[in-house]
């Protein structure tokens, strides 16, 4: 009896210094800065529910990965040697693991950095780890620095395997960025809320994956009979990339706050703030509006820019185009100068900043792979052997390919959207020898303006 009091009390302290060293991190300026970052960047107008921010996805995140901890510690806890230090690290991993997000989330690192930064290799996973030791530093967090190295260590497990240094517990790195697979919380969180919030439904539900998962040699292992049930999980994935994520009229926006931003970096300085987290952290989304207030003469530009996207007047969406299967595994991205090589000489003369050209890849994790191939099963909760399952014993309607390229063509400029179209269409003829799936007509420009 006294010793079940003594365990208690012993759970209820851990559980209430695990709670404090986490609000301590939540009650800083650098983690309230995640509520000024929208989860999905510019999406919002296009689809107006999708107001919703990193800070609750952080949230989410953190309340998955203690419920994953808390599930395999009632399953498994005495065998695979779970202890509160454990449960403490993964929680912290998934409440911290996205506090490196720039300004409209990947829209920053991707498509902003790249054009003022040439060759840059910055990523917020890596600002992440930059961020969390910042927030120590600053804020005098009482944390073992072991403790902090094995959660930034779990941050980065989707970009890195676990550090040899922690071959023991190697899945407690799968639980919030899943490098060896792709299944974690971090997905299930976004996959949920954000179809929630587009007005979507989602034929994926976390709630089996978190109840039926086991440790098996180290790796969190599902039942057989879930195989179709963890595949939704990629295919609810990839259908928000081809229906929210990479949405035309998304892209356009995306593509306008970017030269917006490209072209007021000499003045805002954007891009010098990502080395450093003290300065850093005071980035977000509302550069948008100092950019659209601000009355510096050299902002001009910019200023027209966000006042189209205000007044509706986006880029002009002219084609798409599905690349060929058999063309996938060498496929080099288009660039506008390909597309201006193409030009008719009849027409009017196209440069290459009239036109945006966006290589658009949609995949279950895995490129061209199935991701379930890395997956491993078990039979029955009595089982001690892992295996993976292929897929023809399953179902034959699962795709031969898992993954889609397409390229897509704007037009800055209204006027010159039968020029694009037709210069993209020669490009097509000549290079893939195929016509595009839809022609610009006249009034199909009409409703894209």
């Amino acid at each position: 009896m006294c010793g079940n009091i003594a365990m208690y009390l012993t759970d209820l302290f851990a559980c209430h210094f695990c709670l404090q060293l986490t609000l301590k991190f939540i009650d800083t300026e650098q983690f309230q800065r995640l509520r000024d970052l929208k989860q999905l960047g510019a999406t919002y107008l296009v689809y107006p529910g999708a107001v919703h921010s990193r800070f609750e996805h952080s949230i989410g995140v953190y309340w998955l990965a203690s419920d994953a901890m808390h599930r395999l510690q009632k399953h498994q806890g005495l065998e695979l040697d779970i202890d509160h230090g454990d449960i403490q690290n993964v929680k912290l991993a998934g409440l911290l693991h996205d506090v490196g997000h720039g300004p409209f989330s990947h829209m920053f690192e991707r498509e902003f950095l790249p054009k003022v930064l040439p060759g840059c290799k910055w990523s917020h996973e890596e600002m992440s780890l930059k961020m969390i030791d910042y927030m120590v530093d600053e804020h005098h967090i009482d944390i073992d620095p072991e403790s902090l190295k094995k959660v930034k260590d779990m941050i980065v497990a989707s970009e890195h395997a676990a550090p040899e240094s922690f071959k023991e517990k190697r899945f407690l790195y799968d639980i919030v960025a899943n490098g060896r697979n792709g299944i974690d919380v971090d997905k299930f969180d976004y996959i949920v809320r954000d179809s929630r919030a587009c007005g979507l439904g989602s034929n994926f539900q976390f709630d089996r994956p978190l109840e039926t998962m086991r440790v098996l040699g180290d790796e969190i292992c599902y039942p057989a009979k879930e195989y179709l049930t963890v595949y939704k999980l990629f295919s609810a994935r990839a259908d928000l990339h081809r229906t929210v994520y990479m949405h035309a009229k998304v892209k356009a926006i995306e593509h306008m706050f970017v030269d917006a931003m490209v072209k007021a970096d000499a003045v805002l300085k954007i891009s010098s703030y990502i080395d450093e987290p003290a300065e850093y952290w005071k980035l977000d989304d509302t550069i948008l509006k100092t950019i659209e207030t601000s009355s510096h003469e050299e902002l001009k530009e910019s200023r027209e820019l966000i006042q189209r996207i205000r007044r509706r007047n986006l880029y002009n969406f002219c084609n798409e185009f599905s690349v060929p299967k058999k063309w996938l595994e060498h496929f080099k991205d288009i660039t506008p100068q390909d597309i201006i090589c193409c030009q008719n000489s009849s027409g009017p003369l196209l440069k290459e900043d009239d036109i945006v050209v966006s290589n658009i890849k949609i995949d279950l994790t895995r490129g061209q792979s199935n991701p379930l191939r890395r997956i491993n099963f078990f039979q029955d909760y009595d089982s001690n052997e892992k295996f993976p399952i292929d897929e023809d014993r399953i179902s034959h309607l699962l795709p031969a390919c898992c993954q889609d390229m397409i390229v897509r063509v704007y037009s800055k400029k209204p006027e010159l959207v039968e020029a694009v179209s037709d210069a993209f269409e020669t490009f097509q003829l000549k290079t893939y020898n195929s016509k595009p799936q839809v022609h610009a007509t006249p009034e199909k420009k009409k409703r894209r303006c």
